[in-house]
């Protein structure tokens, strides 16, 4: 049985003992500042690092780089105060605790982000947290959540009426409902969607990470590295595939002495892969450059190109692979079947591939109309 296939609680010990030998190694967090005990790359270097780790389902958590956590720790390190920095980076970017990032909401379109129910009312000392959120990844075992809230109602601007909140899941009045599943698929620990009800939970004013109304500001400056480490994961998976597609295409006979790899079609896949696999590579690694140099704003149209680009690419090679090995693709004897059902959402979160368009189109119409 494979980690993926045990349950967390079986599959943890496995991965601490992985985790140990990699920071004995001196690997350990690559992408996290070096007071902090990682190696603090820019995000081009560890784009190229992450393309490796995601060629494994387990690459990026063995060296404490994976999401949510490491959103989680860019967002603590540039915004955390230092006494949240001690109570919630420390131990995070040591691999002692897990967390998650709450913000999707059931009731409200996640491709319209101000649009939101959940709140937090100041009352004394503390904020009184009411709302719903799902797809809350992680959160099963994890030690706290950043929570999206709406602070502010009456702000004349959207996107200022909200404000991120530490919220530690042991907190009275929070809910974890379930485990989501996904295409069948519920998982448990780390492997993991939540739908999660926060119920009067009250926490201290002291937990909020910023200014209130910062909020989205935050996020955005969480998601530009996001998206850059995402891309990078998604094509250490189009090559494990591709890879796996041709491995199984020279050694499947079709009849004696005619293997499956003859057929033209198959050819084409080859390829087709190949030549989207290098291309997305290279336009990642050109927004990460752009972004290390000039800023994340000023990448912005990048950023969003690789988006939905590579999560198409991340779909076709995944799809082409599995059509490669017929059958044998869609069961659970090889890797391809876990990474369809759990990197489809590749094209809705962190921003569907309409949004990006979208707004790629809209920068490039800009020089056309002023």
């Amino acid at each position: 049985m494979s980690i993926l296939q045990m349950p967390w609680s079986k599959a943890k010990p496995l991965l601490d003992t992985l985790r140990s030998e990699v920071k004995s190694s001196g690997l350990w967090s690559p992408q996290l500042a070096k007071e902090y005990g990682g190696l603090g790359l820019s995000n081009g270097d560890f784009g190229k690092v992450s393309e490796i780790l995601g060629m494994s389902p387990i690459g990026h958590y063995v060296f404490n780089c994976q999401a949510p956590d490491a959103g989680n720790m860019e967002i603590l390190l540039e915004f955390g105060s230092e006494a949240q920095k001690a109570t919630y980076l420390q131990p995070l970017s040591e691999g002692k605790i897990r967390s998650c990032f709450s913000m999707t909401e059931p009731e409200n379109a996640g491709s319209n982000p101000v649009l939101m129910n959940t709140t937090a009312i100041k009352e004394g000392n503390e904020y009184v947290i009411n709302g719903h959120k799902w797809f809350t990844s992680s959160a099963d075992g994890a030690d706290f959540a950043i929570v999206m809230v709406i602070t502010d109602r009456t702000n004349i601007s959207p996107y200022h009426r909200s404000s991120q909140i530490i919220v530690p899941l042991n907190t009275a009045g929070v809910h974890i409902v379930r485990n989501i599943s996904v295409m069948g698929d519920a998982g448990d620990g780390y492997f993991s969607h939540s739908e999660i009800k926060y119920e009067n939970c009250r926490v201290p004013v002291s937990n909020l990470l910023g200014n209130e109304g910062d909020g989205f500001t935050i996020a955005q400056s969480r998601l530009g590295p996001g998206r850059i480490h995402h891309c990078m994961r998604w094509i250490g998976i189009c090559e494990r595939a591709f890879d796996m597609m041709c491995r199984y295409a020279v050694s499947r006979q079709l009849s004696p002495g005619k293997s499956l790899a003859e057929k033209q079609t198959i050819q084409n896949w080859i390829a087709e892969c190949r030549a989207e696999i290098n291309a997305a590579r290279l336009l990642v690694l050109d927004a990460a450059g752009k972004m290390d140099i000039n800023g994340q704003e000023k990448a912005k149209v990048e950023i969003s190109i690789i988006k939905f680009y590579v999560a198409n690419v991340l779909q076709h090679v995944l799809d082409k692979a599995i059509q490669t090995h017929g059958a044998l693709g869609i069961t659970d004897d090889t890797l391809l079947s876990w990474w369809y059902r759990h990197e489809r959402g590749a094209r809705i979160y962190d921003g569907p591939d309409e949004v990006h368009k979208s707004r790629v189109a809209r920068e490039i119409l800009k020089s056309y109309t002023t």
